[in-house]
């Protein structure tokens, strides 16, 4: 089985029981598929981006789930027949988990040495003290 992940907008005009309901209705045909929900999150009403069906809201929904191919096509395929859906998206994930990594320690660069003053005035003389060469300058 495959790990997906459904995002899908739902039109911000209907009552909750009607949301609830129609989530419900999506999550089971996951099941019905032979598919696996994992999680389901709702964020409830966001601003979009940009309006949508002159909708500048909509109730967002995601879907964690394992399944096979068919799940998610049936999916966008009754996505496609509601009106109430504005917008949705499948994502397939990868089967590792999403884990930093810790960095491996590399060994830190030397720093070159510090260039010297270029002259220092001794005090008492007015001549310059003699200045030792890097090896940069050599």
């Amino acid at each position: 089985m495959r790990l997906y992940e459904t995002a899908f907008l739902i039109a911000p005009n209907l009552p909750e029981e009607e949301i609830e309901k129609l989530i419900e209705e999506m999550a089971g045909v996951v099941s019905k598929k032979k598919g696996k929900m994992d999680n389901i999150d709702k964020w409830g009403k966001r601003r979009l981006a940009y309006p949508v069906n002159k909708f500048t809201e909509a109730y967002y929904v995601f879907f964690h789930y394992q399944g096979e191919p068919e799940v998610p096509a049936e999916l966008e395929r009754r996505f496609k027949q509601m009106e109430q859906v504005l917008r949705y998206m499948t994502l397939k994930k990868d089967q590792k988990e999403n884990v930093r990594k810790k960095k491996k320690d590399k060994p830190k660069k030397e720093e070159p040495p510090a260039r010297e003053k270029p002259a220092e005035i001794i005090p008492g003389t007015e001549t310059p003290a003699p200045v030792e060469k890097t090896s940069e300058e050599e």
